[in-house]
């Protein structure tokens, strides 16, 4: 059993932090790599990138936003009980090349998994700028962390409540007509990783995407995490979940992450009425 230690509730309780005590995955894990979770034996098995590790303390943390049944019954453990599984760390490290002049881009829980990319650059000597975004200011995480893990912090908005009102490609794109940028890092919601990897492919800078396809084994024996990279077929869990953002074939990526998307919405109903009829 892998006893949650911490929780936090964060975006008015839509997106839950654990913070979970797995010593052996603590101390192998690095910035990019994921865990497979299961809250029960009933639960699903729930991929999730990885957002901190502490070796020391011999714990792993992860950041998700509530979105259907397994999610749900992740929001209802408690700091005391534990997930049955968590499987890690999985899928391939991010490559980092020290002093590179690097734009990290993250929107939503992209967030997350984004921190330890942009730390992990900074501590190897990159200039790190970062420009975060959500749909208003109560939906934005780790602030503090990403300014923390960057020389150059932007926020921003959809709604213009707080920081740069728009979307984060405005901020890039006048950053991009700077120059001097040898790579951009975008992590979140997949639109958002299309156009920015559209935007830099107009001006010819490398970028990196972690992609989050339906996954199942995590050990590319499924075949369910299957992406089209450079019209090959890739398997998220193995071969990424980093691609090169101007070889990904993201409209099939969005269609296959659809599939189930009624039968998920029907599963999270039942879910949620369960609970209200146990109280």
């Amino acid at each position: 059993m892998f006893t949650i230690v911490a929780r936090e509730e964060m975006a008015a309780g839509t997106v839950i932090l654990n913070e979970i005590l797995a010593p052996s995955i603590a101390a192998k894990a690095r910035p990019g790599q994921f865990l497979i979770l299961k809250a029960n034996e009933k639960g699903e098995r729930i991929p999730l990138t990885m957002a901190e590790t502490d070796p020391e303390k011999g714990t792993v943390t992860v950041i998700y936003m509530v979105v259907g049944k397994s999610t749900e019954l992740f929001k209802r453990l408690k700091v005391g009980e534990a997930y049955q599984d968590v499987i890690g760390p999985l899928g391939q490290p991010t490559h980092i090349e020290p002093g590179k002049n690097v734009i990290c881009v993250g929107g939503g829980t992209g967030v997350a998994v984004l921190h330890p990319i942009a730390r992990g650059m900074k501590q190897a000597g990159c200039n790190v700028t970062s420009i975060i975004g959500a749909r208003n200011k109560d939906l934005i995480i780790l602030e503090d962390k990403m300014r923390l893990a960057s020389h150059e912090l932007h926020v921003c908005t959809d709604d213009g409540s707080y920081g740069h009102a728009g979307f984060v490609t405005e901020v890039l794109k006048e950053k991009l007509k700077d120059g001097g940028v040898d790579q951009v890092v975008a992590i979140g919601p997949v639109p958002m990783m299309k156009f920015v990897s559209q935007m830099t492919k107009e001006f010819g800078v490398p970028t990196m995407v972690s992609l989050n396809p339906i996954m199942i084994d995590g050990t590319g024996m499924c075949g369910g995490c299957r992406v089209t990279v450079g019209g090959e077929i890739k398997f998220g869990c193995v071969d990424g979940p980093e691609f090169d953002g101007h070889q990904v074939d993201f409209d099939e990526l969005m269609l296959r992450l659809k599939a189930y998307a009624a039968e998920e919405r029907c599963s999270h109903e039942r879910c949620t009425c369960e609970e209200r009829g146990a109280q």
